[in-house]
């Protein structure tokens, strides 16, 4: 069982989030506490929102009361929904969250069922209650929950045995072997359907690709070059390589036939869908665009935004590499394309560090 935290300042955008997708059937409530339905049998999200902020006292010591958790045990678990209850608040006790107003709710809007909990860290004194450590021991208390319910162990899942690949540092030399070390497994492992896409995706490892397409002495030619880029995501001063000098692992045929076979292979395994699902729950609560590449990292989601000379985010892309997927914003709807994030995070850009530049460089 793998589980997600995340804070925020306000339960509303939260539980609107979870009760939009009770309305659409795709989720229901299971249990809750010292939080209450109206008298026909619904919930009113303004009115839970009332009830959690008023469980607070008014001076507290904290700028994130709310907490927000989804578990997800691993979908050959057959748990049904009394368990799931039950698994929840023996979470909550574990984490000290057990006498805390909360709601469980059972997700089932992708085929790994799933809870979400929404509750609060703040006691009746207004202090945060003790999260340190807070990661190391919500590990602990789902490592007991496995075997106490013989569940299937995290540790054995592909999310915590991701594979490893290292940004290229032109600094070091040896070009070659460094982009083959990235460029290789990359294609072998994920699915695009773009060249912006790939470029997207290379770019976290400081590559650049490029397509050339011309004739020379009278002789066409139709291939590819990698770039290296420096820490600003630019190019850097250093000769570009022919993908044919690579092998055919790293040619533009194996380029073509990926994007060629990748649509059917996502469409079949409803990628966009589970990405979608983890984007939703980052968006819920994040103020910033920092703040939402923290909140997509948890779910091993790296956020890819594309500029102009002006600042201007002209194209986001979503890198999930759990699934080994790559995903323009536009494939998932409006609301995640580059206008939509340009509108809600445009205005709001704070000064970006090394890392934050390379996946936010102009192209």
């Amino acid at each position: 069982m793998i589980a997600n935290i995340t804070t925020g300042k306000s339960a509303y955008g939260i539980l609107n989030y979870n009760q939009l997708k009770v309305d659409k059937g795709k989720a229901s409530v299971l249990s809750t506490r010292l939080i209450f339905e109206d008298p026909d049998g619904k919930y009113n999200v303004s009115k839970m929102a009332e009830e959690f902020h008023n469980s607070m006292p008014e001076c507290i010591r904290t700028e994130k009361p709310i907490v927000h958790i989804s578990l997800n045990p691993d979908p050959k678990d057959e748990i049904d929904d009394e368990l799931l209850i039950t698994m929840a608040e023996e979470y909550l006790d574990g984490m000290g969250w057990g006498n805390q107003p909360h709601i469980i709710y059972k997700h089932t809007d992708i085929e790994r069922v799933h809870i979400h909990i929404v509750t609060t860290q703040v006691d009746i004194t207004g202090r945060k209650i003790n999260d340190s450590h807070r990661n190391r021991r919500s590990v602990a208390v789902t490592e007991e929950l496995e075997k106490k319910y013989h569940l299937h162990p995290a540790k054995k899942q592909k999310q915590v045995t991701l594979w490893q690949l290292k940004p290229v540092d032109y600094h070091r030399g040896d070009l070659k072997n460094q982009i083959a070390a990235v460029v290789k497994p990359a294609l072998a492992m994920y699915r695009f359907q773009t060249m912006g896409e790939l470029r997207a995706l290379l770019a976290l490892y400081r590559i650049g690709v490029e397509e050339l397409q011309g004739s020379r002495a009278g002789r066409p030619y139709h291939g590819l070059v990698y770039t290296v880029l420096d820490e600003n995501g630019e190019k850097a001063p250093v000769t570009p390589l022919k993908a044919s000098s690579l092998g055919d692992d790293a040619s533009l045929k194996k380029v073509e036939t990926i994007l060629a076979s990748s649509p059917e292979k996502i469409k079949s395994a409803n990628l966009h869908k589970m990405i979608l699902h983890h984007v939703d729950e980052a968006l819920i609560a994040a103020p910033s665009e920092e703040e939402l590449c923290k909140r997509l990292k948890t779910h091993h989601i790296d956020l890819f935004l594309r500029r102009n000379d002006q600042n201007r985010i002209t194209g986001v892309t979503f890198i999930d590499h759990e699934n080994r997927c790559v995903l323009n914003g536009y494939r998932l709807g409006k609301r995640y394309s580059a206008n939509a994030f340009n509108e809600r995070f445009g205005k709001t850009m704070k000064k970006e560090t090394s890392t934050k530049k390379i996946l936010t460089r102009k192209l």
